[in-house]
């Protein structure tokens, strides 16, 4: 579940522009409940299109309540996730 999105707009981004995508973790529970993912979009030059940094949580469907994600996940995939330069843990 997504608790904050915000974008930070930098460059304009034309028709033609190529958009490359990298995807960090910003914030992170030791568990890996909880997590801020961020989102640099770059042109081939790697200049700065926009920031998109996402707040969120993992969530059981079935209670309806904030979850932690099974180990797998949260070793595999969340704590194996590169970070950003100013990563820290909540």
């Amino acid at each position: 579940v997504l608790f904050r999105e915000e974008c930070i707009f930098r460059r304009e981004i034309r028709l033609n522009s190529k958009v490359f995508i990298s995807t960090k973790i910003g914030k992170i529970k030791a568990d890996a409940s909880r997590w801020t993912i961020v989102h640099e979009l770059k042109n081939e030059t790697d200049e700065l299109f926009a920031i998109i940094s996402v707040d969120g949580a993992w969530i059981d469907t079935k209670l309806r309540k904030i979850a932690n994600p099974t180990p797998k996940i949260a070793a595999d995939v969340m704590n194996a996730m590169p970070k950003t330069t100013d990563f820290t843990t909540l």
